[in-house]
Formats: structure tokens, C-alpha cells, sequence
């Protein structure tokens, strides 16, 4: 079977969406953060060599992005910078968190002109789901034709390329826009439960497919699974014994079924929630240092909980230590006297729980900070043990904070713990998700 019958093959026809009862959509912008750099440059994100990376950092800093010329280079995606090829002239742009946050507003709204705000999930800054089946007859077009509009629409305005796969549920949508929309012209692939079967049972390697990576392959493969059609002929106990409740899902996929609709998605919400903050240090942080930046870190969820109204009953701490010794990492949890958002009682607890967890005289080069089980503050009922108005005076305390870090800038006010040797929160203030913010 040639490439031009498989994707007649893939096509959904007008025919095919009056019978189904939803049809997906997701579309992909096109290494997102290189092509708005290279847009902002004026230059063509197809044909420039352009990768979004920190020349501060040293050459093993990971690529956020590199754009599709490079790509076609056999340059990876989230490589580091030593690891592409020499003979490639191309520019390091520093990232700009802020002004890709910018662009994927705007594009949002450009999804806004054609499907509603019910109808779309935002499963990553570049990326979105769209429920098509209630607009196909609005607009009478197909499936194609309107994601084909879309995206011209996002090219018009912003300069930005992108891809899409449609599938008839959420998981062909994503798969055809993984695998099947590379080898279209217009960059849309086309998938229904049947026309995957038929294409891509036999796909490799299997980890192209969603929810797939190195570990569960590895595990599939010591079983004699290597392409999808051969895990939908595996014997599922068998696959049930391996896996657990997660078999039920790898078996769906198998056979292109998905049973999350975009209902579902917009109607879930979690038992419980947490917040949570992470950094990964510049160099090897001895003990004392780590503890002053695991501090900052409370201190900033704290002001987190406070503009939430929030409260937290526990905390957990995760370190990661230098990969100059053999011990990994440690983790802990401490539950906290009351439910509070006080900086000054969870801070005490937090850096309690550090001493308590971490291994005496090993450096550490990562640390993830959770607050768990958070409610809201007039939903909890407090003991007659709690300091009602020592707390009220700290709330107020903080409120303040929040109002002039608004007004003038999260680094308008500072403690003095910020100023010390190691601390983190000032240079932290002034990124977005670990990256600069470029303003």
C-alpha cells in the first residue's frame, strides 16, 4: 500500500462524522518557543537554524527548543547544546517565558473565533484539544477543512506553523497528530478506530505512541511486544498481572479506543489538591545553602496559600543529591499542627523536616516542595489551642506583602534570608518556570 492510500485510506469523510458521535482535534504549534523567536527575527521558522537556550548556562543546558530546520538536520528536540553538530550555524536565542505565554494567549483567542470555551482543553502552552462535533454542521465543513482554517488563521496572525491530527476520540487525535500528520503535506493527519488498525499496528517504534515511553516498552518488550498490534493480541490477565489497572488502559489504545471524553475532562475534579514548587540549583548546594533555599521556597508558597486563601495540613519534601555520590535522593512528610498558611509555622516544620530527611555532609542538586491537602481557610474549624489573633496579625503581614509585590514587583519586598549567600528567591522572582521571563 502506497502513502497516498493509507492517507485516502485515514481521510474522515462528511459521510464518516454524521455517523460518529464526536470528532477531536489537536493542534500542535510547531517548536513553539523557536518559531516565536524566529518570528520575532522576521525570519521563516521552517528554514532558519534557531535554538531557545540559556547562553549564560554552560554548553550541557538543555535546548528548550530548536526549530524545524534543525529538526530536518537530525538535531533532537530538548537536546543539550554540546550535542548539536558542529557544522550547524545557528542562533541561540535566550528564552523568553513571558513572551511565549503572550503568544499562546493570543492564539487562544484565535481558537475563541471558531469553537467555544467548553469545547477546548488546554493540554500544554502549544497545545490543545478541540471538540469538532457540534461545529461541522455549523459551518459546513469537514473536520479538515475547519482545522485546516484554524491554522491558517494562527499562520495569518502570529507567523506560528502548525499541525493537527483528527481522530474520532481524544487518543486517535493525538496519535494522528504524533505520527500521521508528518507525512502530509498540510501537516493534518486523519485517524478513525478502523484506519489505525489498518496503519499503524505494525508502526515502530512503539514509544511513538502516546502514554508509551522507555520503562513500559522495556517491559513490553521482555513479553515479545514491540508494535501495537501485537499488544492488542496479548493475552490481557497475562498483561493485568505486568501492569495492574493500568493494563486496562494500554489495551484501549491498543485498539484505538478511548473512552475520556472532552465532558469528562472539563467536568473532573480531584479529591484533593497540593501546590507545589521545584528548582534545580546552579551547582552543588552544601546542606546549610540548600536549607535557606528550601525555606525561600515555603516562604513564596505560603504568600501562594494567602492569595488563594488557602491552608495546607502537611508538607513533603523531596532532595535530590549530587550525582557525585551514590545516594539518590531522600523524601519526607511532616503534618502540621493546624491546617495554616503561616510562613512562620510552616517555614519551622519545613526546615525541621529537612534536617530530619537529609543525609548529613552530601551536597544536593534538587529540591521539590509540596503542600498537601489544601482546603479552603473558612471551610476548616480551629482548635482552642490556635493563636487567633497572632495569626490575623501575620495574615495582615502578608496580605501587604502580596499587594506591593503586585503593584511593584515580586522583588520589591524582600526578607533577609533573600539576601543571603546562596539564596535563590531574587534571581527566582525573575523567571518563569525555571527559565527567564524576558521582561
Amino acid at each position: 500500500m502506497t502513502r497516498g492510500d493509507e492517507m485516502k485510506q485515514n481521510e474522515i469523510t462528511a459521510e464518516d462524522e454524521g455517523q460518529q458521535e464526536a470528532i477531536y482535534a489537536c493542534i500542535d504549534l510547531k517548536s513553539f518557543y523557536a518559531s516565536v523567536e524566529c518570528v520575532e527575527r522576521r525570519l521563516d521558522p521552517m528554514t532558519a537554524y534557531l535554538a531557545v537556550a540559556d547562553p549564560e548556562r554552560t554548553d550541557k543546558t538543555i535546548c528548550l527548543a530548536v526549530s524545524p530546520a534543525m529538526k530536518k538536520k537530525g538535531v533532537k528536540n530538548r537536546c543539550r547544546v554540546f550535542e548539536i553538530p558542529k557544522d550547524v550555524d545557528f542562533i541561540m536565542a535566550p528564552p523568553r517565558m513571558q513572551l511565549y505565554i503572550d503568544y499562546s494567549a493570543r492564539i487562544y483567542g484565535i481558537y475563541l473565533k471558531y469553537i467555544a470555551r467548553e469545547d477546548i482543553h488546554v493540554y500544554s502552552i502549544d497545545e490543545v484539544f478541540l471538540s469538532l462535533g457540534d461545529y461541522l454542521e455549523l459551518y459546513q465543513m469537514s473536520a479538515r477543512e475547519l482545522t485546516k482554517a484554524i491554522m491558517e488563521d494562527i499562520y495569518k496572525e502570529t507567523g506560528i506553523p502548525a499541525a493537527c491530527g483528527i481522530g474520532t476520540n481524544l487518543y486517535l487525535a493525538k496519535i494522528a497528530l504524533d505520527i500521521t500528520a508528518k507525512h502530509t503535506k498540510d501537516r493534518i493527519g486523519e485517524l478513525t478506530e478502523e484506519s489505525y488498525r489498518n496503519t499503524l499496528w505494525n508502526h515502530q517504534p512503539i514509544t511513538d505512541f502516546w502514554r508509551i515511553g522507555e520503562g513500559i516498552a522495556r517491559r513490553l518488550a521482555a513479553m515479545g511486544i514491540t508494535t501495537m498490534g501485537d499488544l492488542a493480541r496479548a493475552d490481557e490477565q497475562y498483561l493485568y498481572q505486568i501492569f495492574g489497572v493500568d493494563a486496562e488502559l494500554l489495551i484501549d489504545h491498543a485498539w484505538g479506543k478511548e473512552t475520556v471524553r472532552m465532558e469528562d475532562i472539563k467536568a473532573y475534579r480531584p479529591e484533593t489538591n497540593c501546590m507545589s514548587s521545584g528548582q534545580v540549583f546552579p551547582e552543588d548546594y552544601e546542606p546549610e545553602k540548600g536549607k535557606l533555599a528550601v525555606k525561600e521556597m515555603a516562604d513564596l508558597l505560603c504568600l501562594d496559600l494567602v492569595e488563594k486563601g488557602l491552608v495546607t495540613e502537611s508538607v513533603t519534601l523531596y532532595v535530590r543529591y549530587s550525582r557525585k555520590h551514590n545516594r539518590k535522593y531522600d523524601r519526607g512528610t511532616v503534618k502540621l499542627p493546624e491546617p495554616t498558611s503561616s510562613s512562620r509555622i510552616i517555614i519551622s516544620h519545613t526546615a525541621q523536616l529537612y534536617d530530619r530527611i537529609l543525609e548529613p555532609g552530601i551536597p544536593i542538586r534538587r529540591v521539590i516542595l509540596s503542600f498537601n491537602r489544601l482546603v479552603k481557610e473558612g471551610c476548616y474549624q480551629y482548635s482552642l489551642f490556635y493563636d487567633t489573633k497572632e495569626m490575623e496579625r501575620e495574615r495582615r503581614l502578608q496580605e501587604a506583602m502580596l499587594s506591593i509585590k503586585k503593584r511593584f514587583g515580586k522583588n520589591a519586598v524582600l526578607k533577609g534570608m533573600n539576601l543571603e549567600e546562596g539564596a535563590t528567591t531574587i534571581q527566582r522572582n525573575q523567571q518563569i518556570g525555571g527559565h527567564r521571563s524576558g521582561i
